[in-house]
């Protein structure tokens, strides 16, 4: 029973800071810590719940999915993003992911590696506030194929744990041009896909320990998480014009501290 009840906080912290700049996976490392929620099948777990805050992106921006099956020329010349804009934001991740994930599964999914890369990813946000430039993508449909790009390569820094993927691409998103909202938006979307396959290349390789009677824990993870994700992301939206990147990045750092004291001193 108990680790039904780890799973469902699990999948509650998860919905909660999926789409937000502090890092999701960052957060449910140290969750775990806290709950003991550790080792092998918890690692694949902490990576596979994320489909349930993913499920959530698709149900709410279904039409955008459908649409971008369309890949007509004429479909291709409206104005908005298509296909190709995903696809580039795509490749420098997937390089990276592909190259380095092992390494960086068995690494740095610890609570000191966590906690580096929250205080520097909060840096990258106070930066990308400070020194933001002029904004030519105010809407999401307004992105470029070099923004996406660009987008793209932010997103590489995410592979660290408590990096952020969305902390990283709003940030570089705002240094290339666009809103805040814009690149939460776009990053939204290009979390599907990413999400998808990173879930289904970890369960492959963790098919050695995995059963059947993993599943049941699994699906009460994902469930958790896609409820709370429905809420969080529309929830989001409404903060992100409001309030300036720099305040998720203090938050960064007071968790960190808060960590650091819990678990080492």
């Amino acid at each position: 029973m108990n680790d039904y009840i780890n799973a469902i906080i699990m999948g509650i912290v998860e919905g909660l800071t999926e789409f937000l700049p502090v890092s999701s996976t960052g957060h449910m490392i140290l969750t775990g810590e806290l709950l003991n929620f550790k080792g092998d099948l918890a690692n694949t777990f902490k990576v596979v719940v994320q489909l349930g805050a993913v499920l959530a992106v698709l149900v709410l921006y279904w039409r955008r999915f459908i649409g971008f099956m369309n890949i007509t020329p004429t479909a291709l010349k409206r104005p908005g993003i298509n296909i190709f804009h995903i696809g580039i934001a795509l490749i420098p991740f997937g390089i990276v992911g592909v190259t380095i994930y092992g390494y960086l599964k068995k690494h740095l999914f610890g609570p000191t590696p966590v906690l580096i890369g929250l205080i520097a990813g909060g840096i990258l946000m106070i930066v990308a506030d400070r020194v933001r430039k002029r904004v030519s993508a105010e809407t999401m449909d307004d992105i470029t194929y070099k923004q996406a790009l660009g987008i793209g390569l932010f997103q590489c820094f995410s592979v660290w744990p408590g990096f952020s993927r969305s902390g990283s691409t709003i940030s570089g998103g705002m240094l290339i041009g666009t809103s805040q909202k814009a690149a939460a938006e776009f990053t939204f979307i290009i979390s599907v896909p990413i999400m998808f396959a990173a879930s289904a290349y970890d369960l492959y390789k963790s098919r050695d320990f995995l059963t059947a009677s993993d599943i049941p824990l699994f699906l009460v993870g994902l469930v958790a998480a896609f409820v709370v994700a429905m809420i969080a992301i529309v929830t989001f939206l409404n903060i992100i014009k409001r309030l300036r990147l720099s305040w998720f990045a203090y938050y960064r750092f007071v968790l960190a501290i808060v960590f650091f004291v819990i678990l080492y001193l």
